[in-house]
């Protein structure tokens, strides 16, 4: 075995493959990042939705607590309302109801009522009326609840 040549000898030297670079990504990676970019934006999106109705809800508290009277009162729900309406739905469907139609608005947009008879009522009246017998707490509960029912950006 002296004599006899070393196979291995006459081999070519090995070949490194071609370094492997990290753009562009493979297929599975942009799969990956679409799904977390899609992820992103609905997280964004129903935390907008939240903070929408928690900030009504707030503006709602504090509109019980801090108005002097019933007319300040109802004028300001009725305000809160609309704002939120124009959150919620298009603005060619809410911006230009006013009496009657705002509140069949509101009534059809809530499950239980109240808006045409009820408390509800007095969102028409009472801004304008020198003296109320408005129920706050019934209007307020009235109010809180259509607000919590409403889709927040749909419109």
């Amino acid at each position: 075995m002296k004599g006899s040549p070393d196979p291995l000898a006459a081999l070519r030297p090995l070949h490194t493959p071609a370094p492997v670079y990290w753009w562009p990504p493979a297929p599975g990676w942009w799969l990956l990042m679409l799904l977390g970019v899609s992820l992103l934006a609905l997280f964004w999106w129903l935390r907008r939705r939240r903070a929408l109705r928690r900030a009504a809800l707030l503006e709602l508290r504090r509109l019980q607590n801090n108005a002097r009277d019933d007319s300040e009162f109802a004028a300001g729900v009725n305000q809160l309302l609309r704002r939120f309406a124009l959150a919620c739905y298009p603005r060619r469907q809410v911006a230009a109801l006013s009496g009657e139609a705002w509140l069949a608005f509101l009534e059809s947009h809530s499950s239980g009522g109240g808006f045409a008879a009820g408390p509800g009522r007095a969102l028409l009246r009472a801004p304008y009326a020198p003296r109320s017998e408005l129920d706050r707490d019934a209007l307020a509960v009235l109010a809180r609840g259509w607000i919590r029912r409403q889709r927040v950006g749909a419109g």
